[in-house]
């Protein structure tokens, strides 16, 4: 009889579309180790089983649904998995993040992970019923939106499973298309969905009853009792700003520090940025608030637009959606963003790229580089009802929607002009500009998964203050702390919880940013006496398995670039004025920082160190 593991469930389902077949597979406890899950075990068998250089849409490409030891525990925010494949926007690998309930009962069904291969002829979905696993017809469910697939799908389980699927943008080839948890909890970025698409896997439903085995019970109620005390006598007298005003938070902080991008990056500031800024959003449109599993925060938004025209309810936007549909496309109307974001939902869309590619095609316009011949009607600036209407063409892949449907790069490419594309490996940016925050622009560059904040977010201590508040113009020593960021991302999305609440409650405040607080739920959980230096190595493990498979699929150093706009034409407003991104030199202090070549190779004895030879 194997050993139990604690923490994780031990097992995972490898899923063959093409020939129908479930097979169950023991998790090495050695891998679970130095890999933890989530983001770890995606591209540990994404390296093991997957040749770099495959099309990612083809039957030879893995997608890993993979969950943390966290996932599914009561440690706050153990709401998280990570969906992992090649990426059909980028051809880099994807790792796309998303919380909800799905992540919780996926993980209670007994498993760490799916490895979902091949293609099925006809369009399926996987049933798992905790440890009962099947596939099924999904014939019915073929066209149908995410928010129609889930309620059928609830109707024909159980009302109390949770799904996560894919909608028509995903089954018609949209390049950005999302997988959709919980209605409205997104694996948003990089074409996760579009994969998923291809293989005809409309949907999965899990139902899961069997709780993670925790291996020291009374240690884990201390570490709990210590951070959740900290966390209440923190917010005894006033809620977390997450909760009172969302992401939509950063708005007025991205506007103050001269970040928040406006007309494709032409501008670090927007003129009628109140108009789209919490507090507009939570006075107008906001009637709810969301919480994941065992999420202490609730930052989710629950909103209900009036507005004839832009009618309708749901959840978002966050404000990753507002900066893309609003500022990005120079847009002050919150009821239309919202409602594109609603679509984006139902239709399956990744809302960054969505926003960001309209954003793309309204300078094109501007500058006389398509016309209306090819749009169908007039584009502006400001343009609310464009917005949605190009949204809904786009995941109907219908007139100017299929070239939309490429993403900015490609759409910029085909009108022959590809340096309007604000993008990085071919993904958008998230809403910071990297001339007036530095360590942004790094980040963004050196991605794995393309232009990203959620693969280490430099914001938090270039305008958030988290520890301390950094220079956000000054390059020289900052490539250190973007490595600290991402080191800091690869644990947390392995571990299976959210960044939210662990880097404010679960990261050292000390210019280390050490994640002593992550550690000690994983001791508790897991039972592995757990070292900050053996996390840290963990975490350098993951990054340079991902950098290897990135090296292997034909990327590197001409890989890890910005715009000409960015990095050589100053931005003319806000803070930053007259700066621009000094990429180039930070590389090279990168590349030394994690031992890679000058070409953004990792170095033998770097791999030797972490196992990866």
């Amino acid at each position: 009889m194997e050993a139990i593991m604690h923490g994780w469930m031990g097992k995972v389902l490898r899923v063959d579309l093409t020939e129908g077949v479930l097979k169950e597979e023991r998790l090495d406890p050695d891998v679970a180790r130095k890999y933890l899950g989530g983001r770890g075990l995606g591209i540990y068998y994404l390296n093991k089983e997957v040749d770099p250089g495959c099309d990612p849409l083809g039957k030879e490409n893995l997608m890993v649904m993979a969950t943390g030891p966290l996932t599914g525990t009561k440690a706050p925010t153990g709401a998280r998995y990570m969906v992992t494949t090649k990426s059909p926007l980028t051809g880099a690998i994807t790792c796309s993040n998303s919380g909800g309930q799905f992540p919780a009962h996926l993980k209670r069904t007994g498993f760490d992970a799916l490895l979902i291969f091949g293609a099925a002829k006809k369009p399926v979905y996987l049933f798992i019923d905790n440890e009962t696993c099947e596939l099924r017809s999904a014939d019915h469910l073929w066209g149908k939106t995410t928010h129609e697939t889930t309620a059928q799908l609830l109707s024909e389980t159980h009302p109390k499973a949770k799904v996560a699927c894919i909608g028509p943008a995903a089954e018609k080839g949209v390049l950005y298309a999302t997988i959709m948890n919980d209605k409205d909890r997104a694996a948003g970025r990089s074409g996760v969905g579009t994969v998923m698409g291809a293989k005809r896997l409309k949907a999965i439903v899990v139902r899961g009853g069997q709780k993670p085995a925790i291996a020291d019970a009374d240690k884990f109620k201390d570490v709990q009792d210590r951070v959740m005390g900290q966390f209440r006598e923190t917010h005894k007298d006033t809620p977390p700003p997450l909760r009172v005003n969302g992401t939509a938070n950063t708005v007025a902080i991205a506007q103050a520090f001269g970040v928040l991008p406006t007309k494709n990056f032409q501008q670090g500031t927007f003129d009628k940025w109140e108009n789209i800024q919490a507090s507009t959003l939570r006075d107008t449109l906001v009637v709810g608030n969301k919480a994941c599993y065992s999420c202490p925060i609730g930052c989710g938004r629950l909103t209900k637009v009036t507005q004839p025209e832009f009618a309708g309810e749901g959840e978002g936007p966050e404000y990753e959606t507002i900066y893309s549909m609003g500022s990005n496309c120079a847009i002050d109307n919150l009821s239309a963003v919202t409602k594109a974001n609603y679509i984006c939902n139902e239709l399956g869309l990744d809302t960054i790229t969505m926003g960001s590619t309209v954003a793309c095609a309204m300078e094109l316009y501007e500058r006389g580089y398509i016309t209306r011949k090819e749009v169908g009607f007039p584009l502006k600036w400001g343009d609310g009802h464009a917005l949605v209407k190009l949204t809904k063409m786009t995941g109907e892949m219908k007139g100017f929607g299929r070239d939309l449907a490429l993403g900015s790069y490609r759409l910029a490419q085909k009108y022959g002009h590809p340096e309007l594309a604000m993008v990085s490996k071919k993904q958008e940016f998230a809403g910071y500009d990297p001339r007036a925050e530095q360590g942004m622009g790094l980040a963004y560059a050196t991605s794995p998964i393309g232009a990203s904040h959620m693969r280490g977010d430099p914001a938090y201590f270039e305008i958030l203050g988290i520890p301390t508040l950094l220079d956000p113009l000054e390059w020289k020593g900052r490539a250190k702390w973007v490595k600290v960021c991402q080191d800091l991302s690869a644990i947390i999305d392995a571990s299976g919880i959210c960044i939210f609440f662990t880097m404010r409650a679960l990261v050292e405040q000390k210019m280390e940013m050490r994640p002593f607080g992550i550690r000690d739920y994983l001791e508790a959980v897991t039972g592995f006496d757990y070292t900050i230096e053996e996390l840290a190595q963990v975490a350098e493990r993951i990054i340079n398995a991902e950098r290897l498979f990135l090296v292997r699929a034909g990327l590197n150093r001409k890989s890890d670039t910005l715009p000409h706009r960015l990095t050589h034409e100053p931005i003319p407003d806000g803070p930053g004025k007259g700066y621009v991104c000094h990429l180039e030199e930070m590389l090279d202090e990168y590349y030394k920082e994690q031992q890679w070549t000058v070409n953004g190779v990792p170095s033998d004895k770097k791999l030797k160190q972490l196992g990866l030879t």
